[in-house]
């Protein structure tokens, strides 16, 4: 492989900038907020948020689980293997994004919002919306992580209401389409990069831009994530104590008809230790239609036709991972 794989150059907070969410969280500065996310939104897809409310202790507790459970025997976690709906635990080799030259360099357990195996959703057999995989004999996975979840959408829809009136919206635009969200979450283990995963062109997580709306994600003092700039460069989105790294998704670049940018990244652990992330990809309900007209485009203007929420990523997990495959 070429010397230069996978290098990216260094970054500061003018190039993805942080900001502080605080006003948004209170209600009391959306406005500013608001304008802060739009600039990063049309500019990078990519921003840092601080002064999010979560505590340390939660952030902190939810590593501590996740690190736990991935150093579990593979037979308890082969236990809850992950299923099509994209729930437990997947395995080593079993992620390949559409376009990769090989498979993902980590393993990750998945599960989403709270659901009944009598849910009405569940029952119709609709997309994403599916029973969540525990493991019985690791309780504390489901006591130490959830806490840290339900913070986390918390804020997520403060984010999302100053995402509203940065596009002209009032600030409850989107709470009815999440009354009921996905909000799919992700605990990701990766190893540390070989000579051999670089000769191969392996990645933690291959060049790929994110499937849906909102990903805010929290990430361990590694290092390792990589976001392309406009320019078609590389550049480093270090790890910054206390924040959260938000960053738009395709659905949402949709939704505002490519005023927002859904921005391509990539992930490397060349550390000699773990790496350690959990995104939480902040959707809708599987049924929303992503329609830039219900966002103030004319007919005439829009970029896009309408999708459903579920379906357009469902489409996009068949292409990736190995489960549906099979």
């Amino acid at each position: 492989m070429p010397i230069d794989f996978a290098n990216a150059q260094s970054t500061d907070t003018k190039t993805i900038p942080v900001i502080d969410v605080s006003g948004a969280i209170s209600g009391d500065g959306i406005n500013g907020v608001a304008d802060a996310i739009y600039a990063a939104a049309i500019n990078h897809g990519f921003f840092y948020i601080s002064n999010h409310g979560i505590e340390s202790a939660l952030m902190e507790q939810a590593f501590a689980v996740a690190k736990a459970f991935f150093e579990l025997p593979e037979s308890e976690k082969q236990a809850v293997a992950v299923d099509k709906n994209q729930r437990g635990w997947l395995a080593q080799g079993m992620s390949r994004l559409q376009g990769s030259k090989t498979h993902d360099l980590k393993e990750v357990f998945f599960w989403g919002a709270h659901t009944a195996a009598d849910d009405a959703d569940v029952l119709a057999g609709k997309p994403l919306c599916a029973v969540n995989q525990w493991p019985k004999d690791f309780p504390r996975l489901y006591a130490d992580l959830i806490p840290y979840y339900d913070a986390v959408c918390q804020v997520a829809r403060r984010v999302m209401a100053a995402v509203a009136v940065s596009l002209d919206q009032p600030a409850n635009f989107f709470d009815e389409v999440y009354a009921k969200p996905l909000a799919r979450g992700q605990m990701v283990y990766y190893p540390a990069s070989t000579a051999r995963d670089e000769a191969e062109a392996r990645f933690g997580v291959a060049p790929h831009t994110d499937f849906g709306v909102l990903t805010v994600l929290m990430q361990d003092s590694s290092g390792g994530l990589q976001v392309r700039a406009k320019s078609g460069d590389w550049i480093e989105a270090p790890p910054i104590p206390g924040t959260l790294v938000c960053n738009i998704g395709d659905l949402l670049a949709r939704w505002s008809n490519k005023r927002f940018a859904s921005t391509v990244h990539r992930v490397i652990n060349r550390t000699s230790h773990a790496r350690y992330s959990i995104p939480v990809f902040f959707d809708p309900h599987t049924d929303t239609v992503i329609d830039p007209v219900d966002l103030g485009i004319s007919a005439d203007n829009s970029l896009f036709d309408p999708v459903r929420t579920g379906e357009y990523i469902m489409e996009r997990n068949t292409k990736s991972f190995a489960q549906y495959k099979k």
